[in-house]
């Protein structure tokens, strides 16, 4: 799992102020709304207590009936504009909520796949889903309940103390307790919040993972290790939820407790103040009628700290991810290469790469020249550069400047989306995506024609198999092409690299579960016509291997032979001990 950095408080406060910035106009009037909605709050006791005051005096329904209505009248007025304050307010928790999960998508899209190789699937789904929904909860609910509570207090209190200070000081006197309260349980539950949503991570992952090797249980009858796997993670979230809950279920009675006390307190105080005419009743009923205003926002401080603490660590687990730079990217000066102008040469000096924490590179000093139009395939044993290779020549690993070219061009000067649009590369694994092989062959061309994706089939030796399947090119192919064999999967993989125009394709041992003469037949049809692709064949077949114009022999990162078959077969070397363990491998499986 990708750890967190911590962010400072200030730090937070500024994001969830980026997060507002787009929506500035909807939060200034849901917030000027409220102030209205408590503007109007306040007025309504002093309306009531004058009444009331009046009534003691003298009883006419003729003056009750008009000011019983003004009341009705200002109280409708309140809930309609309230309403209209919460929808604003809800409605920018809900856009903040598209704009980060538009946001996330977008940049994890730029990262390299080296992020992925430390970071699972099933964390970024849960932070790109749950910890946007706690952000979107933070903007909306807490947003408006904390500007409910600073107007309640700063509208309500003056007129309080107007009113009665003595009696006012005396009643809200328990709420410093309540502050104090909030502060020591502040930090116990955005810890204890982080756990709970590291805990869903784990869980999370455990799905994903589970659910796509679900095969791979099954061979191995390991439903009952992963149940119990899934127990152990499903209950450290238990526990994680509920001690959680213990906490908040302390802290939430507290604080409902203490706001309650200041009615007793008033109450008590306050029938003496009247008996010994220090405020009238309509004043004591004013003042009842404010403590009231004052205990719902009070009391459901506790929830607002629930919703901030776990916004806060939202805030910290989003960020963790939106602050990861690309290694791999556009240089401000990076130069456009249109596909028109594109030979198709590629040229490699002194090439060398090691994978982070590897102490010997997987490419050492690698350097060759391939041209237009030529097929080169690329052999070795296992472990010995090749695929580290095809992955350097579209830039999918962050190669040092001055080592890898284009027609003669640095391709780390290259706009990436010019130097990945003039390479097609197949790569060992076959992904599909979970829908037609129509659609899978068009991936990168959407808008390619049946006539084109039937001869990128073709010259990929897949048209006659789809036309034998019950639905042909419509047919649906399930999840990663479950319903397809590991030959099929390769060669739909192919037809959609030859869909594109592109005039060098890298196919990195991606005809592995195809047999040998069909692999063959394939590289024949990319070899021939007028309209040649540079290809690049990274294979363990070698009678396939045989055909290319020029073979590289790599071995521990390093290029050992170059030649074509006939001229290696005929040198002792490499080369020549891996054909003669292919021809004995080939005699014993006839």
């Amino acid at each position: 799992m990708a750890s967190i950095s911590p962010t400072q408080p200030y730090s937070r406060f500024q994001k969830l102020l980026n997060y507002l910035r787009p929506h500035w106009v909807k939060v200034t009037l849901g917030i000027v709304a409220l102030f209205f909605v408590n503007g109007l709050g306040t007025y309504l006791p002093i309306l009531i207590s004058h009444i009331i005051d009046e009534l003691q005096s003298t009883f006419q329904l003729s003056q009750l009936l008009p000011q019983v209505g003004l009341i009705v009248l200002l109280s409708s007025l309140m809930w309609g504009i309230r309403m209209m304050s919460r929808l604003t307010l809800f409605g920018v928790g809900r856009q903040v909520e598209f704009d980060l999960k538009q946001q996330i998508f977008e940049h994890v899209l730029k990262l390299d796949p080296a992020y992925f190789s430390t970071t699972t699937v099933g964390d970024l789904i849960n932070r790109a889903t749950s910890d946007v929904d706690n952000i979107r909860r933070l903007v909306g609910f807490a947003l408006l309940s904390f500007a409910n509570i600073i107007f309640a207090y700063g509208l309500t209190l003056p007129v309080m103390l107007a009113i009665d200070p003595w009696l006012t000081l005396a009643s809200i006197a328990v709420y410093p307790f309540i502050l104090l309260l909030v502060r020591t349980f502040g930090e116990q539950l955005r810890t204890q919040q982080l756990t709970v949503q590291q805990s869903l991570s784990d869980l999370s992952d455990l799905i994903q993972e589970d659910m796509s090797g679900i095969a791979l249980i099954k061979i191995y009858a390991q439903e009952q290790n992963e149940q119990t796997e899934f127990e152990h993670l499903n209950k450290k979230l238990l526990d994680a939820n509920l001690q959680l809950a213990k906490t908040r279920n302390i802290l939430f009675p507290f604080l409902g407790g203490l706001a309650s006390i200041s009615l007793l307190v008033l109450l008590w105080f306050g029938a003496q103040a009247i008996a010994n005419g220090a405020i009238t009743v309509g004043g004591f009923v004013a003042l009842i009628l404010y403590l009231e205003r004052l205990i719902f926002p009070t009391a459901l401080l506790g929830f607002t700290i629930t919703a901030y603490q776990r916004g806060e660590v939202s805030i910290d687990r989003i960020e963790s991810i939106l602050t990861v730079q690309p290694a791999i990217a556009d240089r401000p000066s990076a130069i456009a290469l249109p596909l028109t102008d594109i030979k198709g040469e590629l040229h490699a000096r002194k090439l060398t790469f090691t994978y982070p924490g590897a102490s010997q590179p997987a490419l050492d000093r690698v350097s060759f020249d391939i041209y237009s139009g030529e097929t080169v395939a690329v052999v070795g044993p296992i472990g010995s550069g090749k695929s580290t290779l095809a992955n350097a020549l579209p830039r999918l690993l962050n190669i040092q400047s001055g080592q890898l070219f284009l027609d003669d061009r640095d391709i780390t000067q290259l706009r990436l989306e010019d130097l990945r649009g003039a390479i097609a590369y197949v790569p060992q694994d076959s992904f599909l995506f979970s829908t037609s092989i129509k659609n899978n062959i068009r991936y990168s061309t959407p808008h390619a024609d049946q006539k084109e994706v039937e001869y990128a089939a073709k010259q990929a030796q897949m048209h006659s198999e789809i036309q034998n399947f019950p639905q042909g090119y419509k047919t649906l192919v399930g999840e990663r092409g479950i319903t397809l064999s590991g030959g099929q999967r390769q060669r739909t993989a192919l037809s959609r690299a030859l869909v594109v125009d592109a005039p060098i394709l890298i196919l990195d041992d991606a005809l592995a579960s195809v047999d040998n003469q069909t692999a063959t037949a394939i590289l024949n049809n990319l070899t021939e016509g007028t309209r040649r692709k540079t290809v690049i064949f990274i294979s363990h077949q070698l009678s396939a291997a045989a055909t290319a114009d020029r073979i590289l022999v790599m071995d521990k990162g390093q290029i050992v032979q170059v030649g074509t078959h006939e001229t290696l077969i005929e040198k002792p070397g490499l080369y020549q001990t891996l054909w003669k363990q292919y021809q004995l491998e080939k005699g014993l499986t006839q």
